[in-house]
């Protein structure tokens, strides 16, 4: 599997998609620190309201682009598309340091709305990319490698972003820019179908690209299995530090903690499914992953209730045996979201015809921002009406049963 890394056919698209992930990461987390503790250090709610903004500016592009972006990677090169997005990268990333430099508010944030974009238009590209270069028997261990690296990417540059100074990350991010385009240059071509034609209008693009996922009965499934999956991440992710801190007493390193296991457990799982399932495309898993994630979302309510909420430290909660449980539980429903997801995107690539590959990813991308967004708001609505966190997350693990019979009916031979 990790000879993969050393190929021209993936290696290069692997630090291409590592680095950009980093940077999206790097920048947001450092725009939130800074308005967290300089903008709005006086102003708690309108911190947390920045920083809400900014999220929704980072996703917005997904719900408006995503139909050009699959249609693009469908009708040209999607090599090609990558060097170009990355030659923007640079661009928004210079943009970003200004925004810093001058303390730009305003500024950064349409930066945050156009590294959106730039993801929005390289999502389809790196998955619909692995079929043309890559064999059958690898396409699951290329498509766990990438997986798994993109949450570990995530995990650093939130910690980068939060541990750099404001005036560094300015040309920390236009370095890793540079270093990602010059990564896509050595991507092989990867010409597309012959007679597709790029969609321009977002709005016809976008119900193109829907219609033909949901015509697709394994497509549909994957797409809304992969997307609870994602609203479910966000949701954990989302509520880590209201967790750490009011239903545990935990201080910030014990969230971040928290954070890691949940990011290398999903990173270990995605890698790890492609061995387990021998390099066959199948779905035969993810039910069993998905009923794991729903106990350990369960145990996880238990456990909590048993560390208590008096204030600690790292030490003081690993001290008592209820704080590995809650690091195990995390760590095993992380795990099994990693083997959960990484067959799914595997159906995406290969269920629906070869021409439409990155129409399928994009159909994919537009709901998965619908269930973050409505998963986010919604569980922020629940802890609001006076549910408390470990319940909210317990109803969001179980929530994936009633895909179970529908992952099972549709499963791929094994």
């Amino acid at each position: 599997m990790l000879a993969l890394l050393a190929t021209r056919r993936f290696g290069p698209l692997f630090a291409t998609q590592f680095l950009g992930a980093f940077n999206d990461n790097l920048f947001r987390t450092a725009l939130v620190f800074l308005v967290a503790y300089d903008v709005a250090a006086a102003d708690p709610k309108q911190a947390a309201l920045l920083a809400s903004a900014a999220a929704g500016l980072f996703i917005l592009p997904f719900l408006l682009f995503s139909g050009i972006a699959g249609s693009a990677a469908d009708a040209r090169d999607k090599a090609a598309i990558a060097q170009v997005v990355k030659i923007a990268e640079i661009a928004i990333m210079a943009l970003g340091w200004a925004a810093f430099a001058i303390g730009s508010l305003p500024l950064a944030l349409f930066v945050v709305f156009l590294m959106g974009c730039h993801s929005t238009l390289f999502g389809p590209v790196k998955y619909a990319i692995l079929p043309q270069h890559l064999r059958e028997g690898e396409l699951l261990a290329g498509t766990g490698l990438v997986e798994g690296a993109t949450f570990v990417a995530i995990l650093l540059g939130q910690v980068a972003g939060g541990l750099f100074a404001t005036q560094a990350v300015g040309p920390v991010a236009l370095a890793i820019a540079a270093l990602g385009w010059l990564a896509s240059r050595f991507i092989p071509p990867a010409p597309p179908e012959p007679g597709r034609r790029i969609d321009w209008n977002p709005f016809s693009s976008g119900k193109a690209a829907l219609g033909h996922a949901f015509a697709n009965r394994h497509l549909l499934v994957a797409t809304l299995a992969i997307s609870w999956f994602w609203a479910l991440g966000a949701v954990y992710t989302s509520q880590f530090v209201p967790l750490a801190r009011n239903d545990m007493g935990g201080t910030e390193a014990v969230a971040t903690l928290f954070l890691v296991a949940f990011s290398i457990g999903i990173a270990a799982g995605s890698v790890a499914v492609g061995r387990w399932l021998k390099g066959r495309i199948s779905t035969r898993l993810c039910a069993p992953a998905g009923i794991a994630m729903a106990l350990a979302g369960i145990d996880l309510w238990f456990a909590i209730r048993g560390v208590g909420a008096v204030p600690k430290d790292v030490a003081a909660f690993f001290a008592a045996p209820a704080g590995w449980r809650v690091l195990a539980d995390l760590t095993l429903l992380a795990l099994a979201g990693g083997v959960f997801s990484v067959p799914l995107y595997a159906v995406l690539q290969t269920a629906g015809e070869a021409g439409t590959r990155a129409s399928a990813i994009a159909a994919n991308n537009i709901i998965n921002s619908l269930f973050q967004v409505a998963a986010v708001l919604g569980a922020g609505a629940a802890v609001g009406a006076g549910l408390g966190v470990p319940l909210v997350l317990m109803i969001a693990g179980i929530t994936v049963l009633p895909l179970l019979p529908a992952l099972r009916a549709g499963r791929q031979p094994a």
